[in-house]
């Protein structure tokens, strides 16, 4: 969180008030003055975001009530407080009622009451900020999902085989990785990796992808290099967040058999091992071009066989404690005839 000034504008015609407003709150708050409602508004256009604006309702031109009237308008997070005398009390009750203002007070004006009202008001202000920041931050995530959803489509839309399989292999992953107390931000990133765990497949050939018969090793080979792929396409989206990381070793085993890098135990990332077993389990019970489904227990006893071996004992045993216990199934999605 930033420790910088919140940033306080005060306006009024009086130049030794300002002197003095900024003598008392300088120390408080990043103080910047003007002496006309229409040299505010310049400061407002042309310097960093003002958390609040002060301003005397009595000044020639440009008055408060229409210079925090436009501001409301111009710049709507700034908080507004108007300083008015006690004749004016029905104009400032008016602009408060019009949205104009956020708080009025009467001249003069005690500098322990202006100094709260300030302190509330750069508080309300931060409220503000952090629920439009939240709103951004929801919309930025409703668009990333489309994003991440059009790449796996993208991705499914080469083979009709493997239509939906991201998407359950994901379902199972976060299915398992609640039973093994991952965080919810270890959640998400494994979610996001699941959905992706194969973009590397762009490319590779479709006819690879589509094959009934056996491929042969060099074309096999190409299909390997799908985690390295997909790691080159991610690998920008920062360490701090390991989707790339995932995807590239999502294919690697316990005891080192694995590809593109053949890690052993602890070296692959924890969402690396329970995708590894979700997209083995989720293979199997799949139809594919060179096989019809093998069925769920036929891929249940592949992972048992595989525990500790092949394939992270506490994933296996989360997974077949989902499946044998807690009657965990696969999203529906239509298969091609």
């Amino acid at each position: 969180m930033s420790n910088s000034k919140a940033r306080v504008l005060f306006v009024d015609d009086d130049a030794n008030l300002l002197a003095s407003l900024r003598r008392q709150f300088t120390a408080k708050y990043e103080v910047t003055t003007a002496q006309s409602g229409s040299a505010a508004l310049q400061v407002l256009a042309s310097s960093e975001p003002f958390a609040v604006l002060v301003s005397d309702l009595k000044m020639p031109g440009m008055d408060g009530i229409q210079l925090l009237s436009q501001t409301a308008r111009m710049f709507p997070n700034i908080m507004r407080i108007l300083l008015t005398g006690f004749a004016d009390f029905h104009n400032a009750v008016e602009a408060v009622n019009q949205g104009f203002v956020y708080r009025f007070l009467i001249k003069p004006c005690p500098p322990e009451v202006l100094d709260q009202a300030l302190t509330d008001a750069v508080r309300h202000h931060g409220l503000m900020e952090a629920q439009c920041e939240l709103h951004s931050l929801q919309r930025f995530k409703h668009l990333f999902e489309g994003i991440v959803r059009g790449f796996s489509a993208m991705v499914e839309a080469r083979d009709p085989y493997l239509a939906g399989h991201q998407s359950r292999v994901a379902a199972l992953s976060c299915a398992m990785a609640q039973e093994l107390g991952f965080s919810p931000e270890d959640l998400d990133t494994l979610r996001i990796a699941a959905m992706l765990h194969d973009i590397g497949k762009v490319y590779v050939p479709t006819d690879f992808l589509n094959r009934p018969g056996v491929l042969r090793n060099e074309e096999f080979s190409i299909i390997k290099m799908h985690p390295d792929v997909g790691y080159d396409i991610l690998k920008n989206l920062g360490d701090d967040w390991p989707v790339a990381t995932i995807i590239r070793q999502h294919h690697e085993r316990m005891n080192g058999s694995g590809y593109p890098l053949g890690l052993t135990g602890r070296e692959i990332d924890k969402g690396a091992r329970v995708i590894a077993v979700a997209d083995v389990v989720e293979a199997m019970c799949s139809h594919r071009p060179y096989r019809p489904s093998l069925g769920i227990e036929a891929a249940l006893e592949e992972i048992e066989q595989g525990s500790g071996l092949l394939y992270e004992t506490r994933s296996v045993t989360a997974c077949l404690r989902l499946f044998r216990e807690k009657g965990f199934q696969f999203p529906q999605v239509t298969t091609p005839l």
